[in-house]
């Protein structure tokens, strides 16, 4: 599927401003919708947005299917008479420009526990309890099976699921499944409750921005957390063991971003068994995010056509071996059911001319990260090589920021030496015909001026933040995820200036 030529920006909901110490789907969304309209942008890309386990990291969420609680707006609920002024207070540990996870998870639980009181004593309208009951008997193919998983969790401690202590939960045993729904009713109902209102606000904001003609982008990983309601439901899908470990592990070999590669431990998928069933699992899993999204980056694109295996007990990603994925055979399975995927491929990293053939057999445009170009040997990320059908970005999520990549100042560059990064500092200056003053903004109009269909900015970028400011370092666990924007940077970004190169290349929808 090929794309208008347009431009927009990526940032994920938690970094946008906000009162309650992290960014959710309250006024500000809306505010930056309206920026990119201003902007003449056309595409808002972000990150997975379902609940969030390991690390805080959206790659590692506790389900495919269910959205963030931490991203559900508690000022739209005074409206709904779920909450009350005195119950929005902020926390005096609340930080303006960076997520405190723990004291925001702790806040906004308490919160979203007093919505529920308040809805279940009746205090909210009729109609609203009647969607309520709607959309839990709509989503029930997975929001049952999430919301009893949270549930058990909360019960056990936080342990991950093969460590509960009830065999019959592991083994998913129908005498105690059906006992502990009984027992757990009153949290499993809570939890579909707050899938409730994500989804509620989710859908008013995804209208007002088609409205505005913004299209939102969202983000497949191509694999799942092991301790995750998709893994515990469903582990005749994966790799396991007898007692619901990995087997094998999923990651990637030595790359740019880590010279002992990235172990990331998800399980690895049991292929013959998705085959077996039609790949219903993978069509169920983008049809739920295309119904969120109008636009989706599958991460990970090459492990399709063949995905690093990484035996369990492993530390890093170096002892691994390649083994064939599924190929085209997927993707045709999933578009027999759906249509046409409006797919955007990450192909980086190390990839093969059978992945290339694959990504455009299917028609999917792949990316391409400036940063990338002025490496030895990677000139292909330039603009001088693309095909229209890709997506040009400065940087990803995974990349410093640009001023940070420039003045070459994060971790990433210990591994090279001063000569190789003075090179390419040079050949960018060089190929921009420019003095490296202005790099950033010289890269977002680079971008800009391609052929490529779709230029996308972090929106660190288009604040020409430095390195402390990025959102994620590969390899890193502690303190990733967690960089907001502030109400000043929003009304000071340059949306003037990105309104005009749009205007001159011809990226205003």
């Amino acid at each position: 599927m090929t794309f208008p030529r347009c431009s927009g920006i990526l940032l994920h909901p938690t970094s946008l401003p906000g009162t309650c110490g992290i960014g959710d789907l309250s006024d500000a969304a809306y505010r930056f919708v309206d920026f990119l309209h201003e902007a003449g942008m056309s595409v808002w890309q972000m990150l997975p947005l379902g609940p969030t386990g390991a690390a805080n990291s959206p790659y590692q969420c506790l389900s495919s299917f269910a959205g963030n609680p931490l991203l559900v707006s508690l000022e739209a609920l005074k409206e709904e008479r779920l909450l009350g002024a005195s119950d929005l207070l902020p926390d005096a540990g609340f930080l303006e420009s960076w997520v405190v996870f723990d004291k925001v998870r702790s806040y906004k639980e308490t919160a979203l526990r007093k919505a529920y009181a308040a809805f279940e004593a009746g205090k909210c309208s009729v109609e609203f309890t009647k969607k309520f009951e709607t959309f839990r008997a709509e989503e029930q193919d997975w929001l049952e099976d999430f919301a009893l998983f949270v549930a058990l969790k909360e019960k056990f401690g936080g342990k991950a699921w093969p460590d509960w202590p009830e065999p019959g939960l592991i083994s998913r045993d129908e005498a105690t499944m059906k006992k502990y729904r009984v027992e757990l009713a009153a949290q499993i109902r809570f939890h579909c409750f707050v899938q409730f209102l994500f989804f509620t606000q989710w859908r008013k904001l995804k209208k007002y921005a088609n409205d505005k003609g913004i299209k939102l982008m969202g983000d497949v990983p191509i694999y799942v957390a092991h301790d995750s309601a998709d893994v515990w439901a469903s582990p005749e899908y994966f790799e396991l063991d007898a007692k619901g470990g990995a087997d094998k592990m999923a990651g990637v070999p030595p790359d740019y971003f880590s010279p002992t590669g990235q172990l990331w431990g998800n399980p690895i998928y049991n292929w013959k068994k998705l085959k077996a069933d039609n790949y219903k699992w993978w069509v169920n899993r983008i049809n739920a995010t295309l119904t969120m999204v109008d636009m989706l980056r599958i991460d990970h694109f090459r492990g399709f056509e063949a995905y690093w295996e990484v035996p369990a007990g492993e530390k890093t990603a170096v002892n691994g071996k390649w083994i064939k994925g599924p190929g085209a055979e997927l993707f045709a399975a999933v578009r027999k059911e759906l249509g046409a995927l409006p797919i955007i491929a990450e192909d980086l990293g190390t990839i093969t001319p059978e992945v290339h053939a694959l990504r455009e057999g299917e028609g999917f445009p792949g990316m391409k990260v400036l940063q990338f170009g002025f490496c030895d040997g990677a000139e292909f990320y330039l603009p001088h090589t693309y095909e229209k059908n890709a997506v040009v970005y400065t940087a990803t999520h995974d990349n410093d920021t640009t001023k940070g990549w420039y003045l070459a100042q994060g971790h990433d560059y210990e591994h090279h030496d001063r000569g190789t990064i003075e090179r390419e500092r040079d050949k960018c200056r060089r190929y921009l015909a420019r003095d490296g003053a202005d790099v950033t903004w010289d890269l977002i109009r680079l971008a800009l001026q391609s052929v490529a269909d779709i230029a996308i900015f972090p929106m660190q970028d288009v604040l020409d933040l430095g390195n402390e400011f990025r959102m994620n370092r590969p390899g890193v666990t502690d303190g990733q995820w967690a960089w907001r924007l502030t109400a000043a940077q929003l009304a000071s970004a340059r949306s003037g200036d990105l309104r005009e190169m749009n205007y001159l290349y011809d990226r205003i929808m």
